[in-house]
């Protein structure tokens, strides 16, 4: 006989989990090119939110038989017929005619458009469903090994806690019915004769008899219930547990930003709005992840989130101040041998003279032997981008970064200037399609 699975998740509110995965996995192409359509207007700091999203109700329709009504031969008379009679010859109707008297939808169906919610976990596997870590990445996952708890067995010590009491009662019941302890109903039943016999007030000489034979039979059976006691120490049995390694895959991200004086707000939202995507991304194919956010003007320190993106900043621009600091910090807490590191620097490409050439030479030497991936996100305004539309052009620091992205495979380079750049830009960094491209 097969295995049987029981699916125990809770179901939604008011909804059928079984139902819904199904409707999901028939409707996946249109819902999939829904929530693209409306990731490109959405902020990301909505993914924590739900999304509803609206496909055509064909999707909605469950598969069935029916007869089709606009062909074949109908060899009967609907009831309340006045006009016609049987074998009459009616002519078929024209296609297209014989509407459900609902709204048009936008795609011209003639019906109206279904809408549904998605929960958060649902739009991120459908955003991130054809997208995947670079393979040079895949193929080097660095992983840590911790230790667990599992069970290992039974055993006759151990700590109430870990008492297991099925196989404690168990072996009880087995050891009094080999050893034949009587039972609670042949004591009781033994007991009521006593009192019955007891009561009477002048007995025969045969309930004499009888009364001290069911003396000595009552006085063995409490003997023996004492030499076989209901549990027995032989009976109880623990669980114990063993440690095991398990490996654990974990990975460090690093944001990086000028904020300097040139970069305004427009460019730390776009910066934001990339470095946020990236993180949810690797949340989702780590274990553990960590970030570090590293800001810089023409010096550099680490802070937290809410001073990265809100605290002004006043100076000049050196990029390698940055890089310094990330690999003191790295050095310090993320051993690249036991941690995947990744890199998302955003700026708007301006740096100091000379500066570009020192962080070539710290990305060419540091840095990049031990990243798993490097992005860098140049943010322009849409003139600019019109100018620089050739991506061998561009200010001192893109080009110099481009030379490292010609040496290194791992280490990327794009440029944004609207909110709407961002999803095709991130999904052209990680997209499946590309690496296999690559190989």
């Amino acid at each position: 006989m097969g295995p049987h699975f029981i699916d125990r998740r809770l179901n939604p509110k008011g909804k059928s989990l079984g139902n819904r995965q199904r409707f999901l996995r028939r409707a996946r192409g249109q819902i999939r090119d829904a929530v693209q359509k409306s990731l490109k207007e959405r902020k990301v700091g909505d993914f924590d939110k739900k999304q509803k999203v609206k496909i055509s109700s064909k999707s909605t329709e469950e598969p069935r038989f029916r007869f089709d009504r606009s062909g074949g031969e109908r060899d009967f008379v609907h009831p309340g017929n006045k006009e016609f009679m049987e074998g009459d010859q009616i002519k078929k109707p024209r296609s297209g005619a014989g509407g459900r008297g609902k709204n048009a939808s936008d795609s011209g169906e003639g019906e109206d458009d279904f809408q549904f919610t998605l929960t958060q976990d649902e739009v991120l596997d459908i955003f991130f469903e054809d997208l995947e870590l670079p393979n040079l990445i895949k193929t080097s996952m660095k992983e840590l090994t911790t230790t667990a708890w599992r069970r290992a067995g039974m055993t006759t010590a151990g700590t109430p806690s870990n008492l297991n009491l099925l196989r404690t009662m168990r072996n009880s019941f087995g050891r009094r019915l080999a050893l034949k302890r009587p039972s609670n109903e042949q004591v009781t039943e033994l007991k009521e004769r006593l009192f019955a016999l007891e009561t009477i007030s002048q007995p025969t000489e045969d309930q004499r008899k009888e009364l001290a034979k069911l003396h000595e039979e009552l006085d063995a059976l409490e003997a023996k219930r004492r030499w076989v006691p209901y549990i027995d120490p032989i009976d109880v049995r623990f669980n114990t547990y063993e440690q095991y390694p398990v490996p654990v895959s974990r990975a460090v991200m690093f944001c990086l930003m000028d904020v300097s004086g040139s970069m305004g707000e427009r460019e730390k939202d776009l910066a934001k709005r990339f470095f946020m995507l990236l993180h949810l991304f690797l949340k989702r194919r780590y274990e553990r992840l960590d970030v570090v956010f590293i800001r810089h003007t023409h010096e550099a320190q680490e802070v937290d989130e809410e001073t990265f993106f809100y605290s002004r900043q006043s100076g000049g621009t050196i990029v390698s101040t940055a890089l310094d600091v990330m690999l003191d910090v790295w050095k310090d807490r993320y051993a690249p041998d036991e941690w995947n590191i990744y890199v998302a620097q955003a700026s708007d490409g301006y740096t100091q003279s000379g500066d570009a050439a020192r962080c070539v030479e710290l990305l060419n030497e540091e840095v990049m032997p031990y990243s798993q991936y490097y992005a860098y996100i140049e943010i322009l305004d849409e003139r600019e981008m019109e100018v620089f539309a050739d991506e061998d052009q561009g200010a001192e620091l893109w080009r110099a970064y481009r030379t490292v992205h010609k040496e290194w495979p791992q280490f990327a380079t794009k440029r944004i200037a609207r909110p709407q750049d961002i999803f095709p830009v991130f999904r052209e960094l990680f997209s499946k399609d590309a690496e296999m491209a690559k190989k």
